[in-house]
């Protein structure tokens, strides 16, 4: 996720020099690096903070509030499609499948909203907060609540398929890959449960709570933990391929592009990590923490931190190309 306060900014990709980083991996210099922002395009103003990710659907933007509302943006212009309000501020960040908009709030409910008029086709009630984004595959809606279960939910009807319990806050956004659903917990777990049965296939054990959401690669599952470290997890088995410590907790969720692992850490840093090895490439330094979750478009891995700066970085060297 990336945090903004109180609006949505939309920056075009602006390319500028880099610097070159050794395997050995030094800190990217952020002084040594040509910096040039951005420009922007348009920015639209909501009335709380906005810490759910955009998704940007068929011309449209869409994105969830604090304020309570779910937005659909003009992606070109930034103007209001429609707003649809629940009763709970949303940290979830939407997916859009086959024309509608399933979202989490924290008024308890996961969302079904008509993606072009934002009508409400279903709601359905969990025991708490949903936190977690959804996934959406083959029909089914995988999402987690803060009760501690993971939730199968039909997708065109809204009717429960199953749910799995897990100890503890489930605000972590499954993955579901080849029939199975991976999501972290803050009972310490990764889990992978099977998508049609909801039976457990296996459970990883880390040193602390899970709120990174799992990517999956080459069978491997990549996630982070708020015991500091980046884990590579075989997907059949749960076992441990290896782990990366980073300074501080990986609340941020990992993107793995062409053989490298990017995540961010509340250590101030975005780190690149070798996906065979764990073995460090690079990592960049930013003023905040960085609980965003990496976008990697072209040769560029994009993040937001807790410094107010939306960053552009080379993904090869590390060097920073802009920020805005």
């Amino acid at each position: 996720m990336f945090r903004v306060i109180g609006g949505i900014a939309v920056t075009t990709v602006a390319l500028a020099a880099i610097v070159a980083c050794g395997d050995d991996a030094p800190d990217a210099d952020p002084a040594s690096t040509t910096t040039k922002s951005g420009d922007l395009l348009w920015r639209y103003e909501t009335r709380d903070d906005v810490i759910s990710s955009p998704v940007v659907v068929d011309g449209v933007v869409y994105i969830a509030s604090v304020d309570r509302y779910l937005y659909a943006l003009d992606a070109d212009s930034g103007e209001l499609r429609w707003r649809y309000r629940t009763r709970g501020y949303m940290r979830s960040s939407p997916a859009v499948v086959d024309g509608v908009v399933y979202v989490g709030s924290t008024d308890n409910y996961l969302y079904a909203v008509d993606a072009d008029s934002g009508g409400l086709r279903w709601r359905y009630a969990t025991g708490d907060f949903v936190r977690s984004s959804p996934a959406v595959v083959d029909g089914v809606v995988y999402v987690g609540s803060d009760d501690g279960y993971v939730y199968a939910v039909d997708a065109d009807s809204g009717g429960l398929r199953w749910r799995y319990a897990t100890g503890d806050f489930v605000s972590s956004s499954p993955a579901v890959v080849d029939g199975v659903v991976y999501v972290g917990s803050d009972d310490r777990y990764l889990y992978a449960v099977d998508a049609d049965s909801g039976e457990l296939r296996w459970r990883y054990r880390t040193g602390y709570r899970v709120s990174s959401s799992p990517a999956v690669m080459d069978g491997v599952v990549y996630f982070g933990s708020h015991a500091n470290y980046l884990y590579a997890v075989d997907a059949d088995s749960g076992g441990l391929r290896w782990r990366y410590a980073t300074g501080d907790n990986v609340g941020s969720s990992p993107v793995v592009v062409d053989g490298v692992v990017y995540v961010g850490s509340t250590d101030n840093y975005l780190y690149a990590v070798d996906a065979d090895s764990g073995d460090l490439r690079w990592r960049y330094r930013t003023g905040g923490d960085v609980f965003s979750s990496p976008a990697v478009v072209d040769g560029i891995v994009y993040v937001g931190s807790w410094d107010n700066y939306l960053y552009a970085v080379d993904a090869d060297s590390g060097g920073l190309r802009w920020r805005y």
